[in-house]
């Protein structure tokens, strides 16, 4: 029962602190809600809370950081709320213990559930160590979707089990293997990848366990597989769906008794790795077509980290098209700024490579681009080169390329009196009149009422563009 306990909330939003309030009272037989670190403080100095649920950003301080010096208990749980939804966020609110973390703005049923698991919960007193220095490690984005990412990650901190990381071609699963890499218990140790795809079917065995002098033929020497190089470190196993059906059945045997042998070789060496895999298969199709082993699917497939693609979060485009400019320009390459529309387009456009071809293209951009400022045509001209045609371009992006190319001529031109406005507005207005009243056979009345203005307006509005409404 959860009716008698207390819940303090260290929240500064008065509006989210008051709905928090609403919905969790019924929870708890006594919430206290306070707006700063010294109210949180103040409080716990008197009195035991059984959860805390805190803010990160505060008027004084880090809801984060400051938990590990209040001298509360390390069983209660605590659940971190935060508008910051960054990769950091998540592995800080991992780091201190927490029960859960959330991003705002959150789910009011999904934090009622995380309260009653958080408050039901018994637990072994666990300590709360300070956080990890603040880094993305590479993931830019704070779109719902890789919100989820962000919190799978922050839980894989604590432990070394397997993980299949999943998701389209570009997507980015090697920067997310290496941020789990970089976040976890193996972080001191190297990172070594291999590409499956990329390997002879005949040397993969070779490549992943290595091989004894005179192995085979070409063997001249001893060389150290993957698994060898990676000892006390992290194994990446990318395109995983690729790996031949023969190489499967050893990697398996590895995978359960944590013990290979070099090819040619008879000592058992240990297998001191973490194993994430990747791929962009649909692994279930590869099991049920006789592909891939089951059995060596579940041991890979613990903990799934599914990746979205770059359509699904288009609320991040700008966000990545910043860090891949700033990427650029560490590279050598000239800073670019994109005009409005150019990253409205951007933000409409499908993206079949995700990540690594909207990387690609600002990249280009950056070289290829005359001006300062990427324009509509810029990003259509690289994206034609690319392959892709130009034949996707929305009306609206059309319209923004035009009206973005005439303005840059007016700003050129010597001859401008500077109502650049008034020029545009009877242009647009001209050709918007003469198509409207095409389309309604040069019914003024009609007309006026598909364009949403006075029918006095419009007959005015044709006198001064010297419009026939007869012949439009």
């Amino acid at each position: 029962m959860t009716r008698g306990k207390t819940i303090l909330l260290v929240e500064d939003d008065p509006a989210i602190a008051m709905i928090i309030r609403e919905t969790l009272v019924g929870e708890c037989g006594h919430f206290v809600s306070v707006a700063s670190l010294a109210e949180r403080n103040a409080w716990l100095a008197d009195h035991r809370a059984d959860l805390v649920i805190t803010d990160v950003v505060l008027p004084d301080g880090d809801g984060i950081d400051s938990l590990a010096h209040t001298g509360i208990d390390p069983a209660t749980p605590v659940i971190v709320l935060s508008a910051q939804n960054t990769l950091d966020t998540a592995v800080r609110a991992t780091g201190i213990g927490s029960y859960d973390y959330l991003p705002k703005p959150f789910d009011l049923d999904e934090l009622t559930a995380s309260v009653r698991a958080a408050l039901e919960r018994r637990s072994e007193p666990a300590t709360r160590d300070a956080a990890a220095p603040a880094d993305s490690h590479g993931l830019v984005g704070r779109a719902p979707a890789m919100q989820a990412v962000y919190r799978t990650i922050a839980r894989l901190a604590s432990n070394d089990l397997a993980v299949l990381i999943l998701g389209e071609s570009g997507t980015g699963k090697e920067v997310v293997a290496r941020a789990i890499h970089a976040t976890g218990l193996r972080r001191n140790g190297p990172f070594v990848a291999i590409n499956m795809a990329a390997i002879p079917r005949e040397l993969i065995e070779a490549e992943l366990f290595g091989h004894e002098k005179g192995a085979f033929t070409g063997a001249h020497s001893r060389n150290a597989g993957r698994f060898e190089q990676a000892a006390g470190g992290t194994l990446f196993l990318d395109e995983i769906g690729d790996m031949p059906i023969e190489a499967q059945t050893r990697l398996l045997r590895v995978l359960q008794s944590n013990e290979y042998s070099t090819v040619g070789g008879n000592q058992a060496l240990r297998a001191d790795v973490r194993v994430i895999a990747a791929t962009h298969r649909d692994m279930r199709t590869l099991v049920a077509d006789g592909r891939f082993r089951e059995d060596l699917f579940y041991r890979l497939n613990v903990i799934p980290v599914t990746l979205p693609p770059l359509r699904d979060r288009r609320s991040d485009i700008a966000a990545l098209v910043g860090h891949f400019v700033e990427a650029g320009r560490g590279s050598g390459l000239p800073h670019r700024q994109f005009a409005p529309a150019a990253m409205q387009w951007l933000e409409r456009h499908d993206w079949p490579g995700n990540v690594r071809e909207l990387g690609n293209v600002v990249q280009r951009l950056a070289v290829l681009s005359r001006d300062t400022v990427v324009t509509v045509r810029d990003v259509e001209t690289v994206l034609r080169e690319n392959g892709e045609g130009g034949g996707a371009v929305e009306p609206a992006a059309l319209i923004a390329r035009a009206v973005d190319d005439w303005v840059r001529e007016q700003m050129a031109g010597a001859t401008n009196e500077g109502d650049i406005h008034g020029q545009l507005e009877a242009i647009v207005e001209a050709a918007l009149f003469r198509r409207v009243l095409r389309e309604v056979r040069g019914n003024q009345l009609e007309a006026a009422r598909r364009l949403g203005i006075n029918r006095n307006t419009l007959r005015k509005r044709l006198g001064q563009l010297d419009i026939d409404p007869a012949r439009p």
